[in-house]
This record gives structure tokens, sequence and C-alpha cells, in this order.
């Protein structure tokens, strides 16, 4: 059964609504070029600082610098760091080394390259999390688009560290997508999204009830 990461949280009622619905993983977007539900570091903080221990609170973010990155984690107290953009083995080893935090190292799924490219963060990421590329635009991520879940499939056969999938994920496609792909985790957050950003929380409750069905 994978684990279920609702990204894009914005507000505490969103936050324990998605708990009461069953997810495991929490996303909160600062710092993250393009987000369509940003949040300043200490607003994210304050939603954090109410979640229960046992949730993964997840700070996602496409600042590539370690400084800013350590800065950032301490201000907003998230146990886990989802990096876009071109984040360095090297930087993420040094984040790791200041901070008692997982990092997850998002690739953005084109073609076969991207199972080398996995490979190359297997000895520094704790996981890695699979987006979508946007070849006509160049957008990493918030395409609300899936990609070749073959390919996601390979990765997940070929190295050694527990994979996200994302990317174009909704309450129709996650069964088919988890049945193909074999994740570790699915994360959501345009699929179970108002156009306002605020969470539609039937399809919340909708996507964590399919993506927990046991076949």
């Amino acid at each position: 059964m994978a684990i279920i990461k609702i990204c894009g949280i914005r507000s505490e009622e969103d936050a324990l609504a998605a708990l009461a619905a069953g997810a495991d993983a929490l996303g909160f977007h600062v710092g993250l070029t393009g987000a369509r539900a940003p949040l300043e570091s200490e607003n994210a903080a304050k939603i954090i600082a109410k979640l229960p221990a046992s949730v993964s609170s997840v700070m996602v973010t496409s600042v590539v610098e370690s400084e800013r990155l350590i800065e950032l984690a301490r201000a907003t107290g998230a146990k886990i760091l989802q990096l876009y953009g071109d984040a360095t083995p090297e930087t993420i080893l040094q984040v790791k080394k200041a901070l008692a935090v997982q990092v997850w190292k998002v690739l953005n799924v084109a073609d076969e390259n991207s199972i080398a490219e996995a490979k190359k963060y297997e000895k520094a990421a704790d996981a890695i999390a699979l987006d979508t590329l946007n070849k006509e635009t160049g957008v990493r991520g918030g395409t609300g688009r899936t990609h070749d879940w073959n390919i996601s499939r390979k990765i997940v056969e070929s190295i050694s560290i527990p994979v996200i999938l994302a990317g174009g994920l909704n309450p129709d496609n996650v069964e088919e997508a988890i049945k193909t792909v074999n994740p570790y985790a699915v994360d959501v957050n345009s699929g179970v999204s108002n156009p306002d950003g605020t969470k539609d929380l039937e399809k919340v409750k909708l996507f964590i009830e399919r993506a927990k069905r046991k076949e």
C-alpha cells in the first residue's frame, strides 16, 4: 500500500481535513518557482507546528543553494525537503549533514535517460520523486499531466531508494498508477484541488480511498 502525500497545502483547515481523510504526508510550497499554492516560510511553520508528530511534513522548493535550503528547513520545521530544480547530490549531502531531515530529489521524467539520472542521486537522496516535464513549455512539475509510467516502473526496479510518483494523478487514475509503477508513495496536488488552490475535500477523500484500496 502506497504512502499518500497531499501537496499544495495552504491552510490548517485543509491540512487537518487531509489527515482526517487518511493522508500520510502533507506538502507545502515554499520558495517554489511557479507554485500554484505558494506559502511564506512562517505560514508553513504555523501549519506544520499544529500537525501530529506522526505526520510527514514536506517542504517543496526549487531553491538549490545549500545554505538557503538549511535556513528554510529550520524556519518551517519540515521533516522532509522535496527538491525541484538542479540541486546536486553534493548539495543534498551538505543539507543532510547540517540537519536531521530527509531529502527527496524530484526528477522530471521525459524519456529513458531519466533512469540514469535517477541513479546519480541514489547515494545522496533518501527518495526520488518523479514528476512530469512539459516538453512544449519546459515547465517541470505542476503540469497536471502524467508521464510514461513504464519508465517510472523501470526506475523503481533500477534503484535501491524509494520512489514517489507524482504528475497528473487524480482519483480516476491513481489505482492504475500504483498497479503499473508500484511506487513507495503517490503525490497529488492539482488532481484534488479547486481552481483557487484550496483542496476539494471530496476529491481528497476519493483519492486516498482508491490509493489505499487493496486488490
